[in-house]
């Protein structure tokens, strides 16, 4: 049999990400600046001033009086707010850039920068510095208390700490993964999606980027870092229903390892038996992505039976599958063409043919494969009864 190249849907996204506004981070040196102090009143003067080059020249005397030493931050700080305001993206990468030197864990620079990479529309530097953010943050959570500081009161602080930085890390999360998840070239998608989920992996959407990580490498056809990938997800989640699908479709479309197959069929279909429905998703989106998933685990195991030659026990698997695919094109068709070969195998020519016009109707990789056996059914002679 003529090993087939699928294109897999595993997973609907049944939300909509929105992004969160970046808010003042809390992680990072503690400059402080005395109430009344020259430099609180020159800051003061700075924020009220709305001229634009005024404002510039308000802060490049703040620098020249003011920013050495710790102050330095400040004085970056004030530069990379007012370059962003300006939408001068170079220059927010530049001031930026000088304050992570002086400041390497400053997670309001980071996500700055990020906001200025997602304004301009540069996912290299979107990607560079959301790593960077990722890194303070793990940095962070792994800092231990300072010297003379208490366990409970460090504790405590790092808390707190978190729970300000909440809708900052927020923000960044969710712009490196709708960014990586709307990629074009799935290589491209997959790679991307991998680089956040290891930047954030206790973000809430890092085990659902590793799942569509997989399958954009499925669909590039890189079957070694697919493989390499689900199975990592599989050893976090054994209940993964995306990667279990994903591995099932690509152990019965290989025609190898079909116990694997199979088990990880049965092991989805257990799953969605439980399943329960996630928060914010309707109860309609929550039926149309488990009857999908539930018609996929099923085709699967049909391709597996043809490929065990249990053709009668395929067909039965497929006639299951079908109602359940028939929303998605490309599955119904795939779904279609597959009973079509097990049906032609016990020579029922006719519901061969009902099958194979299925699966040849929809403009899908599989017209063109069910078109071909249409063709030497109606070429070849028919016994007369």
């Amino acid at each position: 049999m003529r090993r087939l190249v699928t294109f897999l849907l595993v997973l609907m996204i049944a939300m909509v990400l929105g992004y969160a506004t970046p808010a003042k981070a809390q992680i990072g040196k503690d400059v402080r600046i005395s109430a009344g102090s020259p430099e609180d009143k020159a800051l003061t003067e700075i924020s009220s001033t709305a001229d634009a080059a005024q404002k510039l020249d308000l802060i490049q005397k703040f620098q020249a009086d003011y920013g050495q030493g710790d102050m330095a931050v400040v004085a970056y700080e004030q530069f990379v707010n007012y370059y962003l305001q300006q939408k001068d993206y170079d220059k927010v990468f530049e001031y930026g850039e000088k304050l992570f030197q002086v400041d390497p864990n400053n997670l309001a620079n980071g996500v700055n920068l990020v906001r200025a990479a997602q304004e301009r529309g540069d996912t290299a530097k979107l990607f560079d510095y959301g790593e960077r953010v990722g890194a303070i943050v793990t940095r962070y959570k792994a800092q231990g208390p300072l010297e003379g500081v208490a366990d409970a009161e460090w504790n405590a602080t790092k808390a707190k700490a978190l729970e300000q930085t909440a809708d900052n890390r927020t923000y960044v999360e969710q712009t490196l993964f709708v960014t990586a998840y709307h990629a074009q070239d799935p290589a491209a998608r997959a790679g991307l999606l991998a680089r956040f989920a290891s930047s954030f992996p206790d973000s809430s959407y890092a085990n659902q980027a590793w799942e569509i990580a997989a399958t954009s490498y499925q669909q590039a056809q890189n079957y070694p870092k697919m493989l390499e990938v689900a199975n990592g997800v599989l050893a976090k989640d054994p209940n993964s229903l995306g990667v279990l699908i994903l591995l099932a479709d690509y152990y019965s479309g290989k025609g190898e390892e079909l116990d694997k197959g199979e088990a990880d069929a049965n092991k989805a279909l257990d799953v969605l038996a439980t399943a329960k429905k996630p928060d914010g998703v309707t109860d309609e989106q929550w039926q149309q992505q488990t009857s999908l998933q539930k018609g996929l685990a099923l085709s699967s195991l049909g391709q597996v039976d043809i490929w065990r030659k249990k053709n009668v026990e395929a067909i039965g698997q497929f006639k299951v599958a079908a109602p359940l695919l028939k929303p998605n094109a490309l599955l119904y068709a795939k779904n279609q063409y597959l009973m079509g070969l097990a049906l032609l195998n016990l020579k029922r020519v006719a519901e061969a043919e009902t099958a194979l016009t299925e699966a040849a109707a929809a403009d899908t990789p599989y017209k063109a494969l069910a078109q071909e056996k249409l063709n030497g059914l109606a070429a070849a002679p028919r016994r007369r009864p």
